[in-house]
């Protein structure tokens, strides 16, 4: 997790160091962050309805999250959620939207980037669906606000709610 986490830090920089792309800003403050906690919150609950309903998106978070969050230990959560928020948003809507017209066009490309990236074996087609899915809504945010905060702040919602559910589940399954 670290590891990719650098990688996608220093893909980011880089592109930006070395192309002509303005990075799309993070602009603090309240009505940002509240509408990053309101979008974190409808995709959580998405996923949930998602997860209850689709069997194979079932089968394939539980594979993924399994993969991921099984060595974590409860505080290993917060990093969790905020070293993928931080950089794969910075690379995903914070530089590719830019560099790809900071348009809806852009905003489906970087969120297949995005899904493409949450594929771990073949059978998780349906885990990438639901990533790409998810990469549309946190880069509408972007392209609509202009602002990087609120799909962080979504991001970092989804992945603490969601792993820190899910790491309550399976501890109370193991007992």
């Amino acid at each position: 997790m670290g590891v990719t986490a650098v990688v996608l830090l220093v893909a980011a920089k880089l592109w930006v160091q070395f192309g002509t792309v303005i990075l799309l800003p993070l602009k603090w403050s309240l009505i940002a962050i509240s509408q990053g906690l309101g979008l974190g919150l409808v995709i959580t609950l998405a996923s949930a309805v998602v997860y209850r309903v689709w069997g194979a998106y079932r089968q394939s978070a539980d594979y993924y999250l399994a993969l991921v969050l099984k060595p974590l230990v409860l505080p290993d959560l917060i990093w969790l959620g905020l070293l993928p928020a931080l950089s794969e948003e910075l690379l995903f809507r914070g530089v590719m939207l830019p560099a790809f017209g900071l348009n809806f066009e852009a905003v489906i490309i970087s969120s297949l980037c995005f899904g493409v990236l949450h594929l771990s074996s073949p059978k998780q087609w349906s885990y990438v669906a639901w990533a790409t899915i998810v990469g549309v809504l946190l880069g509408y945010s972007a392209l609509v606000t202009h602002n990087l905060v609120v799909p962080v702040v979504a991001h970092m919602v989804t992945n603490l709610i969601s792993s820190s559910i899910w790491k309550w589940r399976d501890r109370a399954a193991s007992i």
